[in-house]
């Protein structure tokens, strides 16, 4: 009898209150999440996860060490991962970060990267309690979902409140967030592969700056997985 009544209730729900793809804006199918069949054909998907030598991977070579380096997909001008990414970001479409997250999941799941914990490039106190949610993290609490390891949300802080790195040149955004960050607690990541995610690759500045402090734990290990990167 309950089931029953939950199901008469999802289905009102579902009339009254349909889900809608971000992209086209019709009603989403039981199965399908943020995009529909259709629209997420057209996210423009790297593939870069099973190639040691990609973009994502030689744009931060030689800066800091790393295991592995990938993007789920490529962030341009008014491209449907630009449009999913402001929407995630400014209109508190929490949900896009949870399902761009299971998609990179998913992706290197079957790699066998050995990542024992995720941590995700934090915003500043101030900026987050304006925006209510880091969507780096809620991108990371979707990678964990499927790969079951833990995710440390508060374990590296964002000490400096930098402008943001929009319309900066490569160097401006190296100086802009020098010694922006600080590892809170060593112990929750001592001797373990974790993999730093992030929403957006540029430059890499941010990660760079972000990644030189977590490799000051002993034993880290590193690698990298971004949901965009601009090209």
């Amino acid at each position: 009898m309950r089931s029953a009544i939950r199901q008469i209730a999802q289905g009102l729900s579902h009339i009254l209150y349909p889900r809608l793809c971000e992209a086209c804006h019709q009603p989403l199918l039981a199965q399908e999440q943020v995009l529909c069949i259709g629209c997420e054909t057209y996210l423009p998907l790297t593939h870069y996860h099973p190639i040691s030598d990609n973009e994502t991977s030689n744009r931060l070579a030689g800066r800091f060490p790393f295991q592995h380096a990938t993007s789920l997909a490529y962030f341009t001008e008014e491209n449907l991962l630009q449009h999913l990414l402001h929407r995630l970001k400014y209109k508190n479409r929490q949900g896009i970060g949870l399902y761009l997250g299971e998609m990179i999941g998913q992706a290197i799941q079957p790699l066998s990267w050995g990542i024992d914990a995720i941590v995700a490039v934090p915003l500043h106190v101030k900026k987050q309690a304006k925006r209510g949610y880091n969507q780096s993290l809620l991108i990371g609490e979707g990678i964990t979902r499927i790969l079951h390891v833990p995710l440390f949300g508060n374990a590296v802080e964002r000490i400096k409140n930098t402008a943001t790195q929009t319309d900066k040149n490569r160097q401006e955004r190296i100086d802009n967030v020098r010694n922006s960050f600080h590892v809170k607690s060593d112990k929750e990541l001592t001797a373990k592969h974790v993999l730093l995610v992030d929403d957006v690759l540029t430059t890499g500045a941010t990660l760079e700056a972000c990644a030189s402090e977590l490799l000051k734990v002993k034993g880290v290990q590193l690698s990298i997985a971004t949901a965009g990167i601009a090209i």
